[in-house]
């Protein structure tokens, strides 16, 4: 038998279905880098970014006598964009992530514009949905950058209730946003 990096990845794949460990070991050497690099760029979070591609070759490994992959690679890249999606899904709503999407967002801007004004529309009907606290003290500190100490200066509420009004608008925002509008944003990551 050949040396496994000598092997195509549908040799692999085979040999990957009769519980060959060192196939199984070549497939991700041979893809590790290139599926962190995306879950990275998209996450932000290098330890997330690992810790999604662990998840993703476990579960090659766990069902490995069932696959039916023709294309090795693209099977990964697809694996990565889903658990990356559940990642996104899962993940407690926090700013990093809000400013990653910023950059996402900025990103198709320029190469989808109609993509974007589709989204640009679906945020404006969910912040005009948000109680008119909740709309205030999100305006305040998105679109006049302020900090929670002078929202609750301005408004006359503590820093706590400031929190609480944005941590209500952004899970608002958040389960507003659609399942296939996340996945359009991701996809056009890659």
């Amino acid at each position: 038998m050949a040396a496994v990096h000598t092997l195509t990845d549908l040799e692999l794949v085979a040999l990957l279905k009769q519980d060959h460990e060192a196939a199984f070991t070549e497939i991700y050497l041979r893809y590790w880098s290139l599926l962190y690099t995306t879950a990275n760029n998209i996450l932000g979070d290098t330890e997330l970014a690992k810790d999604t591609i662990q998840t993703v070759f476990i579960s090659i490994w766990q069902r490995r006598s069932e696959l039916d992959i023709q294309n090795l690679k693209a099977y990964l890249h697809q694996a990565v964009r889903f658990a990356v999606f559940k990642v996104i899904r899962e993940q407690k709503v926090n700013d990093a992530f809000y400013e990653r999407l910023a950059q996402v967002t900025v990103e198709i801007i320029h190469d989808h514009p109609l993509l974007y004004k589709e989204q640009q529309e679906l945020l404006n009907k969910l912040i005009n949905t948000l109680p008119q606290d909740c709309r205030e003290a999100y305006h305040l500190s998105r679109e006049e950058n302020l900090t929670y100490k002078q929202i609750a200066f301005q408004l006359s509420i503590s820093e706590k209730t400031v929190e609480k009004r944005l941590s209500k608008s952004l899970n608002h925002i958040r389960n507003g946003l659609s399942v296939g509008t996340c996945v359009a944003v991701i996809m056009l990551t890659f």
